[in-house]
């Protein structure tokens, strides 16, 4: 799966927008609640160190099954370390990946998704760590 860098934040600047005080039901339907409960800021959630952080557009479907689409665009943070598990973007000879991040018992990448391979890296493999994934933005119906 590669990646595309799509952009830095250039203006970080506070935007507010409304939550709801309730969460929405995904089974049965609850009755509307017409209550906000706080502002939500994107860039709390998204982007938590402005110079650390640019965002992906993502192009392939080896990580679905961790819920990370075609099309999807990531936030990514180049100054949180990644650990064991971390979703990660990866620099592998010279082309960026977004993968599971796996150090034991040996540094590897893994696809959610069952059609593609554990990368196992090799020690002649020009490998980095190019960030850690912080989250995700998917619009529908495009």
């Amino acid at each position: 799966m590669k990646t595309e860098i799509l952009a830095r934040p250039a203006d970080c600047s506070q935007i507010e927008i409304p939550l709801a005080l309730y969460s929405i039901a995904a089974g049965f339907p609850s009755p509307a609640e017409d209550y906000v409960d706080q502002a939500l800021d994107l860039n709390e959630l998204l982007v938590t160190n402005p110079p650390a952080t640019f965002f992906v557009r993502v192009n392939g479907d080896s990580m679905i099954d961790a819920g990370i689409h075609h099309g999807d665009i990531l936030s990514v943070d180049r100054s949180e370390e990644a650990h064991d598990g971390s979703i990660v973007i990866a620099l592998i000879n010279g082309e960026l990946t977004v993968k599971e991040l796996s150090l034991y018992p040996r540094v590897r990448l893994i696809p959610h998704n069952p059609a593609y391979s554990v990368i196992e890296l090799a020690e002649n493999d020009d490998f980095e760590i190019f960030g850690r994934v912080k989250g995700l933005v998917r619009v529908f119906g495009k």
